[in-house]
């Protein structure tokens, strides 16, 4: 049986040494739990401009939809960058980065929700 990496996996990870596999499989974990936050995002994206035509002018609308969509996109690249990131932390000994793409989630929905509570209040 072959020890070797990819060359992919090697390019990607950039040495180190094997981490316990637990530790990788529960960034995987973190991984997928962001990758499904992400598709929740869009889905909303999707489920506001797709259904709340007589809930919202077509500005508002468009707009939210946009940023839920573009929350999407971004919390599902930053997921793949932290994870990347943590692997190689993980594999060189190094502290923990930052999770950026969590003040980036939060922000944006707390943008969605002010939005949604003052059409609310105004209706």
């Amino acid at each position: 049986m072959s020890t070797k990496r990819s060359r992919i996996a090697e390019r990607l990870l950039a040495g180190g040494t094997e981490p316990d596999p637990r530790f990788t499989l529960a960034n995987e974990r973190t991984f997928l739990a962001w990758i499904r936050t992400s598709l929740a995002f869009l889905a909303g994206g999707v489920a506001v401009e797709a259904f709340t035509g007589d809930l919202f002018q077509e500005p508002v609308r468009k707009a939210l939809s946009i940023i839920l969509l573009l929350l999407g996109m971004f919390i599902s690249g930053g997921s793949a960058v932290r994870w990347i990131n943590v692997e190689r932390s993980l594999r060189h000994g190094l502290p923990l980065p930052l999770p950026l793409i969590a003040p980036i989630l939060g922000i944006g929905g707390a943008v969605v929700a002010a939005v949604v509570v003052f059409l609310v209040l105004l209706s």
